[in-house]
Protein backbone atom coordinates (compact mmCIF):
# COMPACT_ATOMS: atom_id res chain seq x y z
CA UNK A 1 0.00 0.00 0.00
CA UNK A 2 1.42 3.68 -0.93
CA UNK A 3 -0.25 7.07 -0.13
CA UNK A 4 -0.87 8.38 -4.06
CA UNK A 5 1.32 11.98 -3.46
CA UNK A 6 4.30 9.72 -2.05
CA UNK A 7 4.10 8.07 -5.55
CA UNK A 8 3.95 11.29 -7.93
CA UNK A 9 7.07 12.70 -6.25
CA UNK A 10 9.22 14.24 -9.53
CA UNK A 11 5.99 13.94 -11.79
CA UNK A 12 4.56 17.00 -14.12
CA UNK A 13 1.60 17.50 -12.31
CA UNK A 14 -0.70 20.27 -14.49
CA UNK A 15 -3.96 19.72 -12.66
CA UNK A 16 -5.24 17.67 -9.41
CA UNK A 17 -9.18 16.49 -8.86
CA UNK A 18 -9.87 15.18 -5.65
CA UNK A 19 -7.40 14.14 -3.07
CA UNK A 20 -3.95 13.01 -3.89
CA UNK A 21 -3.90 11.64 0.25
CA UNK A 22 -5.75 8.55 -1.07
CA UNK A 23 -4.36 4.80 -0.28
CA UNK A 24 -3.26 3.25 -3.28
CA UNK A 25 -2.81 -0.72 -4.14
CA UNK A 26 -0.45 -0.77 -6.84
CA UNK A 27 -0.62 0.45 -10.55
CA UNK A 28 -1.28 -0.36 -13.61
CA UNK A 29 -1.77 0.57 -17.86
CA UNK A 30 -4.04 -1.83 -18.51
CA UNK A 31 -6.73 -1.44 -17.60
CA UNK A 32 -8.29 -5.35 -17.61
CA UNK A 33 -5.29 -5.40 -14.71
CA UNK A 34 -7.24 -3.04 -12.79
CA UNK A 35 -8.46 -4.09 -9.08
CA UNK A 36 -9.88 -2.72 -6.23
CA UNK A 37 -7.83 0.77 -5.01
CA UNK A 38 -5.40 0.48 -7.91
CA UNK A 39 -4.17 3.58 -9.47
CA UNK A 40 -4.76 3.55 -13.34
CA UNK A 41 -2.64 5.57 -16.04
CA UNK A 42 -4.11 5.91 -19.36
CA UNK A 43 -1.17 5.89 -21.77
CA UNK A 44 -1.53 6.68 -25.61
CA UNK A 45 -0.16 4.05 -27.70
CA UNK A 46 0.07 3.31 -30.99
CA UNK A 47 -2.83 0.62 -31.17
CA UNK A 48 -5.03 1.80 -28.56
CA UNK A 49 -5.66 4.58 -26.58
CA UNK A 50 -6.01 4.18 -22.75
CA UNK A 51 -8.07 7.41 -22.15
CA UNK A 52 -10.21 5.43 -23.97
CA UNK A 53 -10.69 2.55 -21.01
CA UNK A 54 -10.91 5.26 -17.80
CA UNK A 55 -14.14 4.27 -16.87
CA UNK A 56 -13.62 0.78 -17.34
CA UNK A 57 -10.84 0.83 -15.01
CA UNK A 58 -13.12 2.72 -12.47
CA UNK A 59 -15.79 0.14 -12.70
CA UNK A 60 -12.96 -2.32 -12.02
CA UNK A 61 -11.83 -0.57 -8.75
CA UNK A 62 -9.49 1.89 -9.84
CA UNK A 63 -9.41 5.30 -7.42
CA UNK A 64 -6.89 7.30 -8.94
CA UNK A 65 -6.59 7.99 -12.39
CA UNK A 66 -3.66 9.74 -14.10
CA UNK A 67 -4.24 11.16 -17.64
CA UNK A 68 -3.15 14.16 -20.17
CA UNK A 69 -6.64 15.58 -21.12
CA UNK A 70 -9.39 14.81 -17.73
CA UNK A 71 -12.70 13.01 -19.23
CA UNK A 72 -15.69 14.63 -20.07
CA UNK A 73 -17.49 12.28 -16.81
CA UNK A 74 -16.08 12.69 -13.84
CA UNK A 75 -16.41 10.27 -11.31
CA UNK A 76 -17.46 11.17 -7.83
CA UNK A 77 -14.86 9.98 -5.30
CA UNK A 78 -12.21 9.48 -7.70
CA UNK A 79 -8.81 11.31 -8.01
CA UNK A 80 -8.27 12.38 -11.45
CA UNK A 81 -4.03 13.32 -11.90
CA UNK A 82 -3.64 15.82 -14.63
CA UNK A 83 0.09 15.38 -16.00
CA UNK A 84 1.81 16.87 -19.18
CA UNK A 85 3.10 13.25 -20.10
CA UNK A 86 1.72 9.74 -19.28
CA UNK A 87 4.64 7.60 -19.87
CA UNK A 88 7.01 10.08 -18.46
CA UNK A 89 4.33 10.05 -15.07
CA UNK A 90 4.39 5.90 -15.18
CA UNK A 91 8.27 6.23 -15.52
CA UNK A 92 8.78 7.87 -12.23
CA UNK A 93 5.67 6.46 -10.68
CA UNK A 94 7.11 3.22 -10.80
CA UNK A 95 10.64 4.45 -9.34
CA UNK A 96 8.79 5.70 -6.23
CA UNK A 97 6.52 2.91 -5.73
CA UNK A 98 9.22 0.20 -5.70
CA UNK A 99 11.26 2.34 -3.79
CA UNK A 100 13.78 3.57 -6.70
CA UNK A 101 15.70 0.42 -6.74
CA UNK A 102 18.25 1.39 -9.44
CA UNK A 103 19.53 4.14 -6.67
CA UNK A 104 20.39 1.64 -5.02
CA UNK A 105 22.69 -0.73 -7.58
CA UNK A 106 25.03 -0.15 -10.13
CA UNK A 107 22.97 0.12 -13.70
CA UNK A 108 24.42 -0.15 -16.88
CA UNK A 109 22.49 0.39 -20.40
CA UNK A 110 23.27 -0.64 -23.76
CA UNK A 111 21.92 1.05 -26.61
CA UNK A 112 22.89 1.42 -30.44
CA UNK A 113 20.98 -0.99 -33.43
CA UNK A 114 23.15 -4.13 -33.02
CA UNK A 115 25.62 -6.04 -30.13
CA UNK A 116 23.29 -4.55 -27.29
CA UNK A 117 22.04 -8.29 -26.52
CA UNK A 118 25.66 -9.49 -26.72
CA UNK A 119 27.41 -7.13 -24.69
CA UNK A 120 24.73 -7.19 -21.83
CA UNK A 121 24.90 -10.65 -21.83
CA UNK A 122 28.72 -11.27 -21.76
CA UNK A 123 28.78 -8.43 -18.79
CA UNK A 124 26.52 -10.21 -16.55
CA UNK A 125 28.43 -13.28 -17.60
CA UNK A 126 32.05 -11.01 -16.77
CA UNK A 127 30.98 -9.43 -13.93
CA UNK A 128 29.45 -13.54 -12.11
CA UNK A 129 32.82 -14.63 -13.11
CA UNK A 130 34.23 -11.92 -10.77
CA UNK A 131 32.28 -13.31 -8.11
CA UNK A 132 29.48 -10.72 -8.35
CA UNK A 133 25.78 -10.94 -7.95
CA UNK A 134 24.27 -9.81 -11.25
CA UNK A 135 20.99 -8.75 -12.78
CA UNK A 136 20.14 -8.45 -16.73
CA UNK A 137 17.66 -7.09 -18.56
CA UNK A 138 17.83 -8.13 -22.11
CA UNK A 139 15.57 -9.52 -25.38
CA UNK A 140 16.65 -12.55 -24.50
CA UNK A 141 15.78 -13.22 -20.69
CA UNK A 142 15.62 -11.55 -17.34
CA UNK A 143 17.87 -12.64 -14.87
CA UNK A 144 18.04 -11.63 -11.19
CA UNK A 145 21.48 -12.91 -10.13
CA UNK A 146 20.59 -16.80 -11.32
CA UNK A 147 16.90 -16.90 -11.12
CA UNK A 148 15.93 -16.74 -14.86
CA UNK A 149 12.50 -14.52 -16.02
CA UNK A 150 10.80 -14.66 -19.51
CA UNK A 151 11.40 -11.22 -21.50
CA UNK A 152 8.76 -10.32 -23.89
CA UNK A 153 10.26 -6.65 -25.03
CA UNK A 154 14.24 -5.40 -25.36
CA UNK A 155 13.00 -2.86 -22.92
CA UNK A 156 10.20 -3.94 -20.67
CA UNK A 157 7.93 -0.90 -19.81
CA UNK A 158 8.54 0.91 -16.60
CA UNK A 159 6.66 -1.41 -14.20
CA UNK A 160 8.64 -4.55 -15.48
CA UNK A 161 11.08 -2.62 -15.28
CA UNK A 162 11.35 -1.65 -11.13
CA UNK A 163 9.90 -4.53 -10.32
CA UNK A 164 12.55 -6.76 -11.30
CA UNK A 165 15.36 -3.72 -10.16
CA UNK A 166 13.42 -4.32 -6.68
CA UNK A 167 13.84 -8.05 -7.01
CA UNK A 168 17.48 -7.67 -7.79
CA UNK A 169 18.30 -5.17 -4.65
CA UNK A 170 16.53 -7.49 -2.28
CA UNK A 171 18.13 -10.33 -3.63
CA UNK A 172 21.94 -8.36 -2.95
CA UNK A 173 22.90 -7.65 -6.64
CA UNK A 174 25.59 -5.49 -6.93
CA UNK A 175 25.59 -4.62 -10.94
CA UNK A 176 22.75 -4.67 -13.60
CA UNK A 177 23.37 -4.45 -17.33
CA UNK A 178 19.97 -3.52 -19.29
CA UNK A 179 19.77 -3.31 -23.15
CA UNK A 180 18.15 0.28 -23.81
CA UNK A 181 16.02 -0.03 -27.12
CA UNK A 182 15.14 3.26 -29.08
CA UNK A 183 11.32 2.27 -28.51
CA UNK A 184 11.88 1.92 -24.83
CA UNK A 185 13.46 5.44 -24.72
CA UNK A 186 10.78 7.27 -26.89
CA UNK A 187 7.96 6.19 -24.43
CA UNK A 188 10.07 7.15 -21.65
CA UNK A 189 10.61 3.61 -19.71
CA UNK A 190 14.31 4.68 -18.75
CA UNK A 191 13.99 8.56 -17.69
CA UNK A 192 13.39 7.46 -14.27
CA UNK A 193 16.12 5.14 -13.59
CA UNK A 194 20.28 6.06 -12.23
CA UNK A 195 22.29 4.81 -14.63
CA UNK A 196 25.94 4.61 -13.82
CA UNK A 197 26.84 4.36 -17.69
CA UNK A 198 25.65 4.02 -21.15
CA UNK A 199 27.24 2.33 -23.97
CA UNK A 200 26.43 3.22 -27.40
CA UNK A 201 27.39 0.08 -30.42
CA UNK A 202 26.26 1.18 -33.89
CA UNK A 203 23.49 3.13 -35.63
CA UNK A 204 22.23 1.42 -38.66
CA UNK A 205 18.99 0.99 -40.96
CA UNK A 206 16.18 -0.48 -38.33
CA UNK A 207 13.05 0.08 -36.65
CA UNK A 208 11.66 3.08 -39.27
CA UNK A 209 8.62 1.27 -38.91
CA UNK A 210 8.43 3.16 -35.65
CA UNK A 211 10.51 5.86 -36.25
CA UNK A 212 9.28 8.58 -39.41
CA UNK A 213 13.16 9.05 -40.02
CA UNK A 214 16.84 7.47 -39.36
CA UNK A 215 17.77 11.07 -37.86
CA UNK A 216 14.31 11.03 -35.84
CA UNK A 217 15.92 7.61 -34.34
CA UNK A 218 19.37 8.36 -34.12
CA UNK A 219 18.25 11.71 -31.68
CA UNK A 220 15.99 9.48 -29.82
CA UNK A 221 19.52 7.05 -29.01
CA UNK A 222 21.30 10.44 -28.41
CA UNK A 223 18.93 11.34 -26.00
CA UNK A 224 19.73 8.59 -23.90
CA UNK A 225 22.90 9.77 -23.08
CA UNK A 226 21.78 13.31 -22.76
CA UNK A 227 20.08 12.71 -19.23
CA UNK A 228 22.95 10.74 -18.33
CA UNK A 229 24.30 11.90 -14.79
CA UNK A 230 27.95 13.20 -14.48
CA UNK A 231 29.17 11.05 -12.57
CA UNK A 232 27.89 8.16 -15.36
CA UNK A 233 29.97 7.17 -17.85
CA UNK A 234 29.35 7.25 -21.72
CA UNK A 235 31.15 4.98 -23.71
CA UNK A 236 31.05 5.07 -27.48
CA UNK A 237 32.00 3.22 -30.31
CA UNK A 238 33.67 6.10 -32.14
CA UNK A 239 34.46 4.17 -35.44
CA UNK A 240 30.46 4.50 -35.93
CA UNK A 241 30.14 8.10 -37.56
CA UNK A 242 27.57 8.46 -35.00
CA UNK A 243 29.70 7.75 -31.64
CA UNK A 244 30.52 11.88 -31.56
CA UNK A 245 26.71 12.55 -32.02
CA UNK A 246 26.10 10.81 -28.91
CA UNK A 247 28.57 12.73 -26.87
CA UNK A 248 27.75 16.34 -28.05
CA UNK A 249 25.04 17.48 -24.94
CA UNK A 250 26.05 15.08 -22.12
CA UNK A 251 27.42 15.97 -18.85
CA UNK A 252 28.37 12.19 -18.22
CA UNK A 253 32.69 10.98 -18.73
CA UNK A 254 33.62 10.56 -22.34
CA UNK A 255 34.75 8.04 -23.29
CA UNK A 256 35.81 6.16 -26.94
CA UNK A 257 36.80 2.34 -27.93
CA UNK A 258 37.33 2.08 -31.09
CA UNK A 259 39.39 -1.00 -34.17
CA UNK A 260 40.21 2.08 -36.79
CA UNK A 261 39.98 5.09 -34.76
CA UNK A 262 42.05 6.54 -31.48
CA UNK A 263 40.54 5.91 -28.39
CA UNK A 264 40.35 5.21 -25.06
CA UNK A 265 40.04 1.64 -25.49
CA UNK A 266 41.63 0.62 -28.65
CA UNK A 267 41.82 -2.90 -30.35
CA UNK A 268 43.58 -5.04 -33.12
CA UNK A 269 42.65 -8.35 -34.85
CA UNK A 270 46.02 -10.37 -34.77
CA UNK A 271 44.08 -13.66 -35.39
CA UNK A 272 40.17 -14.09 -36.69
CA UNK A 273 39.39 -17.84 -36.75
CA UNK A 274 36.03 -20.12 -36.27
CA UNK A 275 37.44 -21.29 -33.35
CA UNK A 276 38.36 -17.52 -31.69
CA UNK A 277 40.01 -13.81 -31.94
CA UNK A 278 43.39 -12.99 -31.27
CA UNK A 279 43.00 -9.58 -29.70
CA UNK A 280 45.37 -6.65 -28.31
CA UNK A 281 43.68 -4.72 -26.63
CA UNK A 282 45.23 -1.60 -25.13
CA UNK A 283 48.91 -3.01 -25.63
CA UNK A 284 47.76 -6.52 -24.15
CA UNK A 285 46.93 -9.95 -26.16
CA UNK A 286 44.03 -11.76 -25.44
CA UNK A 287 43.01 -15.03 -27.34
CA UNK A 288 38.71 -15.08 -27.09
CA UNK A 289 36.12 -17.81 -28.22
CA UNK A 290 34.11 -15.34 -29.72
CA UNK A 291 34.38 -14.85 -33.62
CA UNK A 292 34.44 -12.06 -35.79
CA UNK A 293 35.05 -8.12 -36.46
CA UNK A 294 31.74 -7.26 -35.25
CA UNK A 295 32.62 -9.20 -31.72
CA UNK A 296 35.49 -7.49 -31.18
CA UNK A 297 33.80 -3.95 -30.71
CA UNK A 298 31.43 -6.02 -28.29
CA UNK A 299 34.07 -6.98 -26.62
CA UNK A 300 36.00 -3.75 -26.28
CA UNK A 301 32.83 -2.34 -24.78
CA UNK A 302 32.78 -4.91 -22.14
CA UNK A 303 36.13 -4.22 -21.25
CA UNK A 304 35.89 -0.27 -21.17
CA UNK A 305 32.37 -0.68 -19.01
CA UNK A 306 34.60 -3.45 -16.79
CA UNK A 307 37.47 -1.18 -16.66
CA UNK A 308 35.30 1.81 -16.17
CA UNK A 309 33.49 0.00 -12.74
CA UNK A 310 36.52 -0.85 -10.83
CA UNK A 311 37.64 -3.74 -12.35
CA UNK A 312 41.46 -4.07 -13.21
CA UNK A 313 42.23 -4.36 -16.64
CA UNK A 314 44.54 -7.63 -16.41
CA UNK A 315 41.90 -9.20 -14.50
CA UNK A 316 39.22 -8.03 -17.12
CA UNK A 317 41.18 -9.56 -20.07
CA UNK A 318 41.54 -12.91 -17.59
CA UNK A 319 37.60 -12.64 -17.87
CA UNK A 320 37.48 -12.37 -21.58
CA UNK A 321 38.96 -14.99 -22.40
CA UNK A 322 36.84 -17.06 -20.79
CA UNK A 323 32.90 -15.90 -22.18
CA UNK A 324 31.42 -17.97 -23.84
CA UNK A 325 28.97 -16.62 -26.73
CA UNK A 326 25.25 -15.95 -26.23
CA UNK A 327 22.56 -17.69 -27.63
CA UNK A 328 21.45 -17.44 -31.59
CA UNK A 329 24.69 -15.19 -31.28
CA UNK A 330 27.35 -16.55 -34.09
CA UNK A 331 25.97 -20.23 -32.39
CA UNK A 332 27.68 -22.90 -34.40
CA UNK A 333 27.75 -26.97 -34.54
CA UNK A 334 29.72 -28.52 -36.94
CA UNK A 335 28.24 -31.90 -38.22
CA UNK A 336 29.39 -35.34 -38.58
CA UNK A 337 30.40 -34.93 -42.30
CA UNK A 338 32.06 -31.51 -41.51
CA UNK A 339 29.28 -29.22 -42.72
CA UNK A 340 29.18 -26.22 -39.85
CA UNK A 341 25.94 -24.75 -39.29
CA UNK A 342 25.78 -21.29 -37.93
CA UNK A 343 22.70 -19.59 -35.95
CA UNK A 344 22.54 -15.88 -35.96
CA UNK A 345 20.01 -13.05 -35.13
CA UNK A 346 21.14 -10.72 -37.67
CA UNK A 347 17.55 -8.97 -38.84
CA UNK A 348 19.05 -5.84 -40.05
CA UNK A 349 21.08 -5.58 -43.22
CA UNK A 350 24.05 -4.29 -41.14
CA UNK A 351 24.12 -7.31 -38.22
CA UNK A 352 23.55 -9.79 -41.78
CA UNK A 353 26.42 -7.64 -43.77
CA UNK A 354 29.20 -8.02 -40.59
CA UNK A 355 27.94 -11.74 -40.22
CA UNK A 356 28.78 -12.56 -43.78
CA UNK A 357 31.88 -10.64 -43.88
CA UNK A 358 32.79 -12.52 -40.60
CA UNK A 359 32.32 -16.37 -42.59
CA UNK A 360 34.16 -14.76 -45.76
CA UNK A 361 36.95 -13.46 -43.78
CA UNK A 362 37.55 -16.61 -42.22
CA UNK A 363 36.50 -19.40 -45.29
CA UNK A 364 39.18 -20.85 -47.50
CA UNK A 365 36.42 -20.72 -50.25
CA UNK A 366 36.83 -23.92 -51.48
CA UNK A 367 33.27 -24.17 -49.75
CA UNK A 368 30.23 -23.18 -50.27
CA UNK A 369 28.19 -20.48 -47.91
CA UNK A 370 23.89 -21.19 -48.24
CA UNK A 371 22.37 -18.25 -46.79
CA UNK A 372 19.18 -19.12 -45.07
CA UNK A 373 16.90 -15.57 -44.21
CA UNK A 374 13.91 -13.74 -44.25
CA UNK A 375 12.74 -10.83 -43.25
CA UNK A 376 9.80 -9.85 -40.16
CA UNK A 377 6.23 -9.11 -41.02
CA UNK A 378 4.34 -6.01 -39.52
CA UNK A 379 8.00 -4.06 -39.47
CA UNK A 380 10.45 -2.07 -41.30
CA UNK A 381 9.75 -3.17 -45.08
CA UNK A 382 12.40 -0.85 -46.57
CA UNK A 383 15.21 -3.42 -45.05
CA UNK A 384 13.53 -6.36 -47.23
CA UNK A 385 15.33 -5.60 -50.58
CA UNK A 386 18.24 -4.22 -49.00
CA UNK A 387 19.10 -7.72 -46.93
CA UNK A 388 18.10 -10.26 -49.88
CA UNK A 389 20.83 -8.26 -52.00
CA UNK A 390 23.50 -8.87 -49.28
CA UNK A 391 22.26 -12.26 -48.66
CA UNK A 392 23.10 -13.09 -52.46
CA UNK A 393 25.35 -10.98 -53.06
CA UNK A 394 27.95 -12.38 -50.54
CA UNK A 395 27.02 -15.78 -50.45
CA UNK A 396 27.04 -18.49 -53.02
CA UNK A 397 23.66 -19.80 -52.72
CA UNK A 398 20.59 -17.91 -50.94
CA UNK A 399 17.92 -19.19 -50.10
CA UNK A 400 14.79 -17.30 -49.32
CA UNK A 401 11.88 -17.98 -46.33
CA UNK A 402 9.62 -17.13 -44.05
CA UNK A 403 10.80 -15.12 -40.87
CA UNK A 404 7.77 -14.17 -38.38
CA UNK A 405 5.33 -13.08 -40.60
CA UNK A 406 3.26 -12.18 -37.85
CA UNK A 407 0.03 -10.66 -39.90
CA UNK A 408 1.74 -10.28 -43.27
CA UNK A 409 1.56 -13.00 -46.00
CA UNK A 410 5.16 -14.54 -46.23
CA UNK A 411 4.88 -14.47 -49.90
CA UNK A 412 4.28 -11.17 -50.33
CA UNK A 413 7.36 -10.36 -48.10
CA UNK A 414 9.56 -12.55 -49.99
CA UNK A 415 8.90 -10.98 -53.41
CA UNK A 416 9.46 -7.70 -51.70
CA UNK A 417 12.89 -9.33 -50.94
CA UNK A 418 13.89 -10.59 -54.15
CA UNK A 419 13.57 -6.77 -55.52
CA UNK A 420 16.83 -6.19 -54.02
CA UNK A 421 18.52 -9.10 -55.54
CA UNK A 422 21.21 -8.09 -58.30
CA UNK A 423 20.45 -9.44 -62.05
CA UNK A 424 23.55 -11.22 -61.73
CA UNK A 425 22.86 -12.60 -58.63
CA UNK A 426 19.56 -14.25 -59.41
CA UNK A 427 20.48 -17.46 -60.28
CA UNK A 428 22.13 -18.20 -56.82
CA UNK A 429 18.63 -17.47 -55.31
CA UNK A 430 16.01 -19.92 -54.54
CA UNK A 431 12.58 -19.21 -52.84
CA UNK A 432 11.33 -21.75 -50.30
CA UNK A 433 8.38 -20.38 -48.08
CA UNK A 434 8.21 -22.77 -45.63
CA UNK A 435 11.07 -21.88 -42.92
CA UNK A 436 11.99 -26.10 -42.02
CA UNK A 437 12.19 -26.42 -45.10
CA UNK A 438 13.99 -24.04 -46.61
CA UNK A 439 16.92 -25.32 -43.88
CA UNK A 440 16.09 -28.79 -45.05
CA UNK A 441 17.15 -27.62 -48.45
CA UNK A 442 20.37 -25.73 -47.54
CA UNK A 443 21.32 -28.88 -45.20
CA UNK A 444 20.24 -31.01 -48.72
CA UNK A 445 22.83 -29.01 -51.31
CA UNK A 446 25.91 -28.72 -48.73
CA UNK A 447 28.80 -30.46 -49.03
CA UNK A 448 31.65 -31.95 -46.73
CA UNK A 449 33.53 -28.29 -45.20
CA UNK A 450 30.32 -26.06 -46.81
CA UNK A 451 29.21 -23.46 -44.13
CA UNK A 452 25.21 -22.82 -43.63
CA UNK A 453 23.89 -19.72 -41.99
CA UNK A 454 20.58 -19.36 -40.68
CA UNK A 455 19.95 -15.82 -39.88
CA UNK A 456 16.84 -13.72 -38.64
CA UNK A 457 15.56 -15.53 -35.48
CA UNK A 458 18.64 -16.31 -33.22
CA UNK A 459 17.59 -17.39 -30.17
CA UNK A 460 13.57 -16.97 -31.02
CA UNK A 461 11.87 -20.93 -30.08
CA UNK A 462 8.94 -19.83 -31.82
CA UNK A 463 8.05 -18.72 -35.50
CA UNK A 464 4.68 -16.03 -35.39
CA UNK A 465 2.06 -16.50 -37.87
CA UNK A 466 -1.07 -14.50 -37.75
CA UNK A 467 -0.46 -13.86 -34.07
CA UNK A 468 -0.44 -17.47 -32.63
CA UNK A 469 3.49 -18.38 -31.87
CA UNK A 470 4.29 -21.94 -32.91
CA UNK A 471 7.36 -23.82 -31.59
CA UNK A 472 10.20 -23.52 -33.91
CA UNK A 473 14.18 -23.38 -32.85
CA UNK A 474 16.41 -23.07 -35.94
CA UNK A 475 19.36 -24.34 -34.25
CA UNK A 476 17.37 -27.51 -33.24
CA UNK A 477 15.94 -27.95 -36.29
CA UNK A 478 19.04 -27.63 -38.34
CA UNK A 479 21.01 -29.66 -36.16
CA UNK A 480 17.59 -32.63 -36.54
CA UNK A 481 18.26 -32.25 -40.12
CA UNK A 482 22.06 -32.70 -40.39
CA UNK A 483 21.78 -36.03 -37.74
CA UNK A 484 19.16 -37.73 -40.18
CA UNK A 485 21.19 -36.83 -43.72
CA UNK A 486 24.60 -37.70 -42.72
CA UNK A 487 25.08 -40.31 -39.80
Amino acid sequence: MSILKDILYKVAIQAVKGSTDVVVNKMDFDSRKIEKNDVFIAIRGSISDGHDYIEKAIEQGAVAVICDTFPENIAEGITYVQVKDTNSALAFMAANYFGDPSEKLKLVGITGTNGKTTIASLLYQLFKKAGFKVGLLSTVKILVDEKEFKATHTTPDSITINHYLKEMVQNGVDYCFMEVSSHGIHQKRTEALHFVGGIFTNLSHDHLDYHPTFAEYRDVKKSFFDYLPKAAFALVNIDDKNGQVMLQNTVAKKLTYALKSYADYKAQILENQLSGLLLKINGNEVWVKLIGTFNAYNLLAIYGTAVQLGMESLEVLRLLSDLESVSGRFQFIVSNSNITAIVDYAHTPDALENVLKTINDIRTKNEQLITVVGCGGNRDKAKRPIMAGIASDLSDKAIFTSDNPRNENPEVIITEMEHGVAPQNYKKTLTITDRKQAIKTACQLAQPNDIILIAGKGHETYQEINGVRHDFDDMKIVKEILDQLHK
